[in-house]
């Protein structure tokens, strides 16, 4: 699919791009590559393709989630700048 120079300028106006003579005709040139590719991978027949979140399989590598005793107040606020009984006290930035 050749795009024309006009389209290339109509995205990149909506990209919020100025681009130079030079890089309008590249462009122009790159992403006709780029749609040309894209419809030969919409001509392929994928019904029997099961659909996928990723390219290769993945297992989750996260650690199972398992509750654990936190640290106690006194030790998290020892550090502190300013508390309140058992919280962190910050400045109020919202009236």
């Amino acid at each position: 699919m050749a795009l024309t120079l006009e389209q290339v300028r109509h995205v990149a106006t909506l990209a919020r791009l100025s681009l130079t003579p030079e890089e309008e005709q590249r462009f122009t040139t790159q992403l006709s590559a780029v749609l040309d590719a894209v419809e030969q991978l919409q001509s392929l027949d994928v019904e029997a393709v099961e659909p996928t979140s990723h390219a290769t399989l993945t297992s989750s590598r996260l650690r199972e989630d398992v509750t654990r005793p936190s640290l106690p107040p006194e030790k998290s606020l020892a550090n502190a700048p300013a508390k309140s009984d058992t919280s962190f006290a910050v400045p109020k930035i919202i009236e």
